[in-house]
């Protein structure tokens, strides 16, 4: 029995869950293309922007533009862009940046998410279609004939769409549990390099503070107060 067999009897649940499928598959693998993209750089770009910031300022700025093609480079860039914020400007647009981010990578969970949930009903539902269709030819006189042997394998097939349902539902909580925990992984690295950073330019400020008042004062690269 190949799966065409299997489709064909499955019964008109089996269309639905085609759909279904399709939608799943599609957002499955556009998101393990771009989790591939991200997850091989995320943490080699965070450390060197705040390695330079801790030495140079505008060189850091530049090397998160440079790297504003990831998800992590915009996210340092939104603060470092701002001409000499105060420090609670520079810490609100890490957080709307990081919003923004975290956002666009969730995109495709509301799919995986029906799949979840709607892929086992529908095949319940054929299911019990397939059990209606082969219960209501029997009749009490036909036990043990034929027509109870035809009955036993329509039941039997009527159970095609529960098991397709279940594959389909697992298949998509495997990737939508996965892609989670790389959502995760991202907003734990966004929020410690964006507390670091912030630190940093607090730290920064600080100092210039001090050098005006105590001149000749040696202080970390920040940008210069504007009058």
């Amino acid at each position: 029995m190949n799966i065409s067999d299997l489709f064909a009897r499955g019964g008109v649940a089996m269309w639905p869950m085609l759909l279904l499928s399709f939608l799943a598959l599609s957002t499955i693998i556009e998101r393990a293309w771009f989790w591939s993209k991200i997850l091989t750089h995320d943490r080699e770009i965070s450390g060197r922007v705040l390695e330079a910031a801790r030495r140079d300022w505008d060189a850091s700025t530049e090397i998160a533009r440079k790297s504003s093609n990831q998800p992590i480079g915009r996210f340092l860039y939104s603060a470092l862009e701002l001409e000499n914020p105060d420090p609670e400007v520079f810490q609100l647009a890490l957080e709307a940046s990081a919003d923004e981010e975290l956002a666009a990578m969730r995109r495709g969970e509301k799919i995986l998410e029906a799949t979840i949930a709607i892929a086992p009903l529908l095949g319940l539902l054929g299911t019990v279609l397939g059990l209606i269709g082969s219960l209501s030819s029997i009749r009490l006189g036909d036990v043990n004939t034929d027509s109870t042997t035809g009955a036993t394998l329509g039941i039997a097939e009527a159970l095609i769409s529960t098991a397709a349902g279940l594959i389909v539902a697992i298949t998509a909580l495997v990737f939508y549990r996965l892609y989670q925990s790389f959502v995760g992984g991202q907003a734990k690295i966004f929020r410690q390099s964006g507390n670091e950073l912030e630190l940093l330019y607090r730290k920064g400020r600080m100092w210039q503070r001090d050098r005006q008042l105590a001149p000749g004062t040696l202080s970390p690269s920040v940008p210069e107060e504007t009058s």
